[in-house]
């Protein structure tokens, strides 16, 4: 048995920079919602925060799902 160690250095190498993109683009959701009862302390409206932080969340669901239809074996069978 053999192993190809520069498809495994691709495979780490995308699954880690999956990773950073998911967690950064959930902090970014975070931080507008926190922006969003900022605004709102002060008056304001807050909705463009709030859209903001529902599509970085819709944008980490969206991730995670493509990653459990490339898991499941049942989803890519013809």
């Amino acid at each position: 048995m053999s192993i190809d160690w520069g498809s495994l250095g691709e495979v780490a190498v995308v699954s880690i920079g999956a990773t950073i993109g998911v967690v950064a683009v959930f902090a970014l959701g975070v931080r507008a919602l926190a922006e969003r009862d900022t605004v709102r302390s002060e008056g304001g409206n807050g909705t463009f925060a709030q859209v903001s932080a529902g599509a970085c969340f819709a944008v980490c669901a969206a991730a995670v799902l493509y990653g459990l239809y490339l898991i499941i074996p049942q989803f890519h069978q013809r």
